[in-house]
């Protein structure tokens, strides 16, 4: 039996080395018609089924990659790559000859968000028919990524995606969702994506988005009132407990029973439904739902010397689910979560800063000090014991 089943999109990513770049000169360096000089260039797999899967894999959890890509040099780049780390890892990618493999140019200098010039190529051709649903009920977890830049996962209001999530559910795995931030202009951005979640998420145990992408799909008003009020730059400062509470509510009301909304260098949070959603969602289930259940947290991200953030969001789920399917409580998972993450921010790629577990569980364990994060909210505590922020259950109790 796998522990972990991960599917989606996967491309190549081209990564040039820009740290002679100087963080305050990037917009005023980047015109029209000028030649800046780089360093090397790193080629690596990108996409959730890269990003996380890898991730699981060298955090210790048994996983199998599902991708679809070209038979074409970028295509046997990939191959090559995943190789290296376990030739089993490929045995679910689908290859289709009709089919480009997808890549990304990233644009990643340091202490700068990162900008991706992307080609979808055979992402956008990924149906629910490619998933290997022998495998998916023989592993304990199925997590997908990055559907908003899979064109066959949102059109026709999401018939694919809410096919594959409802198949899989079907096996008896214990399902996670992951999405990415799609261009407004584009025909993904333009997609109804509120009915989408509404349909998908009933069958989706776990849903790991993003601030801005939830944001953006559920409350784009208030996404472009915060757009605007942060210059257009970064709207995470922003963000506060009651919006969090607001969008997680939404979310468990919608059908999924745990949340977690990534928040870059403020950290994740997370919500959950009841015992008994939580004792209901599958073979990576806690052992004690009563320990998951109606809780409300939010973790601060360590303290890292940042070189690039590709994959940041991914490694971060990676560490969440890993310690899910180690039945670790859920201030554990939320502590080794923020731990990857921040492993992650410490190459320019999105796998090499990345530790063992034990490595990591080490490097919490010997006093890895955390950003400053202070929650002026009612109902909100400071948990010392795992250095996390905690509400109080419906009942007025603290739980710690």
């Amino acid at each position: 039996m796998w522990d972990a089943v991960v599917a989606g999109h996967i491309c190549v990513d081209v990564i040039p080395d820009l740290a002679n770049i100087p963080p305050d000169e990037f917009q005023s360096m980047f015109q029209p018609g000028r030649l800046l000089e780089a360093g090397p260039v790193a080629f690596s797999t990108g996409g959730a089924v890269s990003n996380t899967g890898l991730v699981l894999h060298k955090l210790g959890i048994q996983t199998q990659l599902m991708g679809k890509i070209g038979d074409d040099l970028f295509g046997e780049a990939i191959r090559k790559i995943i190789s290296g780390f376990d030739a089993s890892l490929v045995d679910g990618m689908v290859v289709d000859s009709a089919a480009q493999t997808s890549y990304s140019v990233v644009i990643n200098p340091p202490q700068v968000d990162r900008i991706f010039l992307h080609y979808p190529g055979a992402n956008d051709s990924f149906f629910a028919d490619d998933v290997r649903y022998d495998l998916v009920a023989q592993s304990r977890l199925f997590h997908f990524g990055y559907p908003p830049i899979m064109k066959s996962m949102y059109q026709n209001g999401g018939s694919e995606l809410i096919d594959i999530y409802q198949r899989s559910k079907a096996a008896g795995v214990t399902t996670s969702l992951d999405l990415s931030l799609p261009d407004p202009t584009s025909p993904s951005g333009r997609a109804p994506w509120q009915r989408i979640l509404e349909d998908t998420l009933p069958s989706v145990d776990i849903f790991l988005p993003s601030a801005e992408e939830i944001l953006f799909m559920l409350r784009r008003g208030t996404f472009d009132d915060l757009q605007q009020n942060a210059g257009g730059i970064d709207i995470l400062p922003l963000v506060t407990p009651q919006l969090l509470n607001d969008l997680s509510s939404q979310l468990l009301e919608m059908g999924t029973k745990i949340v977690g909304i990534k928040l870059g260098d403020r950290g994740i949070y997370l919500r959950t439904g009841g015992e008994a959603e939580l004792a209901a969602i599958g073979r990576a289930k806690p052992s004690n739902p009563g320990a998951w259940a109606n809780r409300e947290l939010w973790a601060p991200a360590f303290q890292v010397g940042e070189v690039g953030t590709t994959g940041a969001g991914d490694s971060t789920i990676a560490g969440f689910l890993s310690a899910l399917l180690r039945d670790l409580s859920p201030e554990k998972a939320l502590v080794m979560a923020t731990a990857v993450g921040a492993c992650n921010v410490e190459a320019a790629d999105s796998l090499s800063g990345i530790r063992s577990w034990q490595a990591t569980l080490d490097r919490v364990a010997a006093g890895w000090a955390k950003r400053h994060l202070a929650i002026d909210a009612a109902g909100w505590h400071f948990d010392e014991a795992n250095a996390l922020w905690a509400k109080e259950s419906s009942t007025g109790q603290r739980r710690t």
